[in-house]
């Protein structure tokens, strides 16, 4: 049995939960998100609690039942609290400029400044120039923008410049060694 799948997942107040078959939407005070549920696994409404469960121990069926509950508790955690993903910037004149909460500047060492728009549900913050924050409800949204900023100039491994999760570590590289 699935540890993960067969804990319950509390729905707070304010966040209202409708199931309609195979089909999960979730409405909150920060937005709303809707999942379909695939395989043999079924969300059952219990009161205040969401019981994730499955037909038989078949292995498709197993291996979707602790991810189709993480999924859903991502979307109520997501409507109430929202995701939060943290980006650094490192390089000599590299740098984040805010235009708005839905647009930012990159200068990124190229010849030209790169802009990025926030697709829908997501808002862009940057506190001090080296420093990206993204913000969302919708956790996969959230990661995929970051990636996304990230893409643009990867840390490189010889002197680190590049954009950067916070936290993440670059393996450097020795470079050319003088004879």
């Amino acid at each position: 049995m699935s540890r993960i799948g067969k804990k319950p997942i509390p729905i707070p107040s304010g966040v209202q939960v409708t199931i309609d078959g195979d089909h999960v939407a979730v409405e909150g005070p920060r937005g709303s998100l809707e999942l379909d549920v695939v395989g043999d696994v079924t969300v059952a409404l219990d009161g205040d609690m969401l019981v994730v469960a499955r037909a038989d121990d078949q292995r498709s069926n197993r291996a979707l039942h602790g991810l189709t509950r993480t999924l859903v508790n991502n979307m109520i955690v997501g409507v109430t609290e929202g995701y939060t993903k943290e980006l650094e910037i490192v390089g000599v004149g590299y740098r984040a400029t805010a235009q708005g909460p839905q647009r930012i500047e990159l200068q990124l060492g190229f010849s030209h400044p790169v802009f990025v728009d926030a697709p829908q549900g997501i808002e862009f913050e940057v506190p001090v120039p080296g420093r990206i924050s993204v913000k969302g409800f919708d956790k996969q949204l959230v990661g995929q923008v970051a990636a996304d900023i990230r893409r643009i100039r990867k840390p490189e491994p010889y002197k680190g410049k590049g954009v950067r999760y916070a936290g993440e570590q670059v393996r450097r590289k020795a470079g050319k060694s003088a004879k």
